[in-house]
């Protein structure tokens, strides 16, 4: 274009972008002003409520942030243009003025080419900064003109710093991202995702992709993540939200299963073989072990009449209950309830009238059938059920008879049997089996769709209990089995995948990264062949990337070394970590501090500090720009899965990467 024609062209654009953004504040406008009559219009305090909510939510949806683009694409189609963007915003007529990117024919944008145009004749990028539209860029696919990687802006949009929380990626998605952000919601996809390839991305686009077009049914049955650590979740908290999602759950796999506080330890030992899914097995003998065959008749009261059942109809009412499989609170109350039936027949025989309401409910509670259902079918507890597994040694040899060792019992026992079951010191390995038990005796919530992240590091119980979460739904499960670091981390993803009862599920490997640079990945690769999994090497697109290998003479000398390259990272723009093992951490927010550089922690997401000093246990599925690594070698050391924990540190910078160290480096780093 004519250098007069472009500035009229990005005139015409800016204009657009503020009547877009004067449109959805008249659509917030529109909905806050509902939500404040809301309680008057409700015909009920019910309906009140629910309208409330309904409002509420509206209201959040259509926040407007304005450092953010409201629109970042244009498809020009048959003549007629299209701008897309975060979310739907239409004029006082109703008429669309952005498209969300969530709707069909958004989907060309990401995927729309030369090879197949899909009906696109031009499609056009823009660029920003802080909100303002500073720029745009356009690909004529009728010409045969197509940028794909060369886009200057998509580059600049993929490279730009890091500063805070995870930012979404609608701009940037690449056509393979968007084929499995658009599958189907009966769909469950594992994506074995390489470092920088996108796949937390990937898995929060989906999530949000599933509530556009399902909503009313995800929103009756709920979207959860599941991520690793409460960090994790912090970084990747303001995604959904940004894209208009503001109904979805997150919460770590310890707080799904945060039944009772954790006051006890195990040896790692024990804390494996309590991970081991054996132990499901093991759980389900002890429970169904407690039913007993009746053999007295219940002989009941009501005051007018004695009624009598004998102990054979309540051996068929037991044993009918039992074959039915259903969860065990549940077929507690099944008998509880035949029982009065069959009190109730005798009655209607007796007197020729039902009985009333008041009636049935004193015969479900009266003495001898309480005493009959408490010797056939006791009543139980998730905690009291594992109390008595870990403290009763015959029951424990009972249960896991052909399926345990004695030694793997004698792991599993309890020096002491606590008091009560509320005087029990669960441990976190505890709490995992006492999920299992609630999961034999009553129904879980199930969740529409669940997307879990670095899930390699899942233990087949921990699978189980989400399992139990995603039994209706769907799920999407996002890791690398090369940063596997939990003692029971996968070794292929099939397992995992069977725990989670999606046997089926289809494996989805992204290896090509964008975040990542090339130097980065190319060091981190060489670890690959002592991790011990198959996955293939990641291949990374950014050639920009720094790495610089710093040895200093002495471990005296490692914080100054380090306080140096802390110094030259804030030189530059974006997030400065420095990963270290766990224990070294104090020592080096200290230095940083006594140098005058304060220094946030991963969940300090609010934090105004460039630095922030990571231990390496919780860095996993974090991103920072600038990365200071100290002494790889005590990574490696502290840990039984040291290299991977140190393949998962290398891999979070997306510019710069510095190693400093005294101790010589792990022997497949050494080359480098």
């Amino acid at each position: 274009m004519p250098a007069s024609e472009l500035d009229n062209e990005l005139i015409s654009e800016r204009r657009h972008l503020s009547q877009s953004r004067a449109a959805l504040g008249r659509m917030r406008g529109r909905a806050e002003s509902l939500f404040a009559s809301g309680a008057d219009v409700a015909g009920d305090a019910y309906s009140a409520e629910t309208l409330g909510r309904t409002l509420s939510r509206r209201v959040a949806e259509l926040a407007d942030d304005p450092d953010t683009p409201l629109f970042f694409g244009k498809l020009d189609i048959e003549q007629t243009a299209y701008h897309i963007g975060r979310r739907h915003v239409t004029d006082d007529s109703g008429e669309p003025m952005v498209l969300d990117w969530r709707a069909p024919l958004s989907q060309s944008f990401y995927r729309a080419s030369v090879r197949d145009p899909q009906g696109v004749a031009t499609r056009r990028r823009f660029g920003f900064v802080k909100g303002e539209l500073t720029s745009f860029e356009d690909e004529h696919l009728d010409r045969g003109e197509e940028l794909g990687t060369k886009s200057r802006i998509l580059t600049a949009e993929i490279e730009r710093p890091r500063v805070g929380p995870m930012r979404d990626i609608v701009a940037t998605i690449q056509p393979e991202q968007d084929e499995l952000v658009r599958a189907e919601l009966e769909d469950s996809i594992c994506v074995q995702g390489a470092p920088g390839t996108g796949k937390t991305a990937v898995g929060l686009h989906r999530a949000a992709y599933l509530l556009y077009v399902h909503r009313e049914r995800l929103r009756r049955s709920g979207v959860l993540i599941v991520g690793p650590n409460t960090a994790f979740l912090s970084y990747i908290s303001a995604v959904l939200p940004a894209l208009g999602e503001v109904e979805v759950q997150q919460a770590t796999v310890d707080d799904l299963i945060a039944r009772a506080p954790v006051r006890g330890h195990d040896a790692e030992a024990t804390a494996l073989l309590k991970h081991d899914p054996r132990l499901a097995a093991v759980l389900r003998k002890a429970l169904w072990s407690r039913l007993a065959k009746p053999v007295e008749p219940i002989m009941v009261s009501d005051g007018s009449y004695r009624w009598r059942i004998d102990p054979g109809p309540l051996r068929q009412i037991v044993d009918e209950a039992r074959r039915e499989e259903l969860p065990y609170a549940v077929g507690r109350e099944r008998v509880r309830a035949r029982v009065v039936a069959l009190l109730q027949r005798q009655s209607e025989y007796r007197t020729g009238n039902s009985p009333n309401e008041g009636w049935l409910r004193r015969m479900g509670k009266i003495p001898p059938v309480r005493d009959f259902l408490d010797n056939a079918w006791p009543a139980l507890t998730p905690e009291g059920l594992v109390v008595a597994l870990l403290s009763d040694a015959e029951l424990l040899a009972t249960a896991a008879e052909g399926i345990l060792t004695e030694a793997e019992q004698a792991l599993l026992l309890w020096p002491k049997a606590p008091r009560t079951v509320k005087a029990a010191k669960f441990s976190a390995a505890d709490l995992v089996l006492v999920d299992e038990a609630a999961g034999l005796l009553e129904r879980e919530q199930s969740f529409g769709h669940v997307v879990v992240d670095e899930a390699q590091d899942l233990s087949p119980m921990q699978a189980r209990a989400i399992a139990r979460r995603s039994e209706h739904g769907s799920i999407t499960l996002l890791g690398d089995l090369a940063q596997g670091t939990a003692p029971w981390a996968a070794a292929n993803w099939r397992d995992t995948l069977r725990h989670l009862g999606k046997p089926d599920a289809v494996v989805v490997p992204l290896t090509v990264g964008f975040r990542v640079p090339a130097v980065v990945v190319a060091l981190a690769n060489r670890l690959l062949p002592a991790l011990g999994v198959d996955v293939p090497e990641a291949v990374s697109l950014r050639r920009d990337g720094d790495l610089s290998v710093v040895g200093v003479p002495s471990a005296a000398e490692v914080d100054a070394a380090m306080l140096v390259e802390v110094t030259a990272a804030l030189e530059h723009e974006g997030s400065v970590a420095v990963i270290a093992a766990d224990a070294a951490v104090d020592r080096l927010r200290a230095h940083l501090a006594a140098a005058g550089l304060p220094a946030a922690t991963p969940d300090d997401v609010d934090s105004e500090a460039r630095v922030t000093v990571v231990p390496a246990t919780i860095v996993k599925g974090l991103e920072y720009d600038h990365v200071v690594v100290v002494e790889p070698a005590q990574i490696v050391a502290a840990e039984p899965r040291g290299l991977h924990r140190l393949y998962v540190v290398l891999t979070r910078a997306v510019s710069r990467l510095s190693v400093v160290h005294a101790e010589p480096l792990p022997e497949p780093l050494r080359a480098a």
